[in-house]
C-alpha cells in the first residue's frame, strides 16, 4: 500500500473533486450496515463512521488507520470509538464483530493482499460492506482517474471471488460504473 499522507483539512474536498459518486457510495454503504460491534477498515477523517453510527445508534466502534493526522481528526469527531494506528496488512483487532465496514480504502490493496484482508475479515466478522473503486466491465466506462501505484482496484467478478474463498456469500451493486459496494456474510 502507498505511504502517501492525505490532509485531513482538505480531504473531504478532494474526495468530492476525484470521485464522482463519493455521497452516492457514502450512503449505500451506511444503508447496508448494521452492526452492534463494528470493526472499520480505514477510518481516515470519520466520514463513514460518522454515516453508519447515525443508523446504528450505540454501536461499539473500532477503527483503524494508516494516517496519525487523519485517526486525530476522526478523534475529534468520534470521541468514544476505539481508534488505532494500523495499515490493512497489519494484524486486525481481534474482535468477534458483527461488521467489518471499509469505503475507499481496499482499492490501495493489490490482488493478493485484498485475498489476505478477506481471509483474516472472516476469522473476526460476521458480515462484511466494502463500498470502493473497482475496475468498469467495460474500460471506456472509466470515469473516476487511476494511478495504478496508489489506486489498484480489482474487477467485481475477482472481489466476490476472493470474498467467496474466504467463507463469505456475497453480492456487489454498482453505485456508478467504478464505484460498488460488496456485502457479504460468512458462511
Amino acid at each position: 500500500m502507498s505511504s502517501y499522507e492525505w490532509d485531513p483539512d482538505t480531504y473531504l474536498r478532494t474526495m468530492h473533486e476525484e470521485i464522482p459518486g463519493y455521497e452516492e457510495l457514502q450512503d449505500a454503504v451506511a444503508s447496508a450496515s448494521t452492526g452492534r460491534d463494528v470493526l472499520e477498515l480505514g477510518t481516515g477523517t470519520g466520514e463513514t463512521a460518522l454515516r453508519v453510527l447515525a443508523r446504528n445508534p450505540g454501536a461499539s466502534w473500532t477503527g483503524i488507520d494508516a494516517s496519525g493526522a487523519m485517526l486525530a481528526y476522526a478523534r475529534e469527531r468520534l470521541p468514544s470509538a476505539d481508534l488505532r494506528l494500523g495499515r490493512l496488512e497489519d494484524p486486525l483487532p481481534q474482535g468477534p464483530f458483527d461488521l467489518a465496514v471499509s469505503c475507499l480504502a481496499v482499492h490501495h490493496l493489490d490482488g493478493p493482499a485484498k485475498r489476505d484482508l478477506f481471509v483474516r475479515l472472516a476469522a473476526v466478522a460476521e458480515s462484511v460492506v466494502l463500498g470502493d473503486l473497482v475496475v468498469p466491465e467495460r474500460p471506456e466506462d472509466a470515469v473516476i482517474f487511476v494511478d495504478w501505484a496508489m489506486d489498484v482496484p480489482s474487477t467485481v467478478a475477482e472481489q466476490i471471488a476472493w470474498l467467496h474463498d474466504a467463507g463469505f456469500g456475497a453480492k456487489a451493486t454498482y453505485v456508478r460504473s467504478d464505484l460498488a459496494v460488496f456485502t457479504a456474510r460468512r458462511r
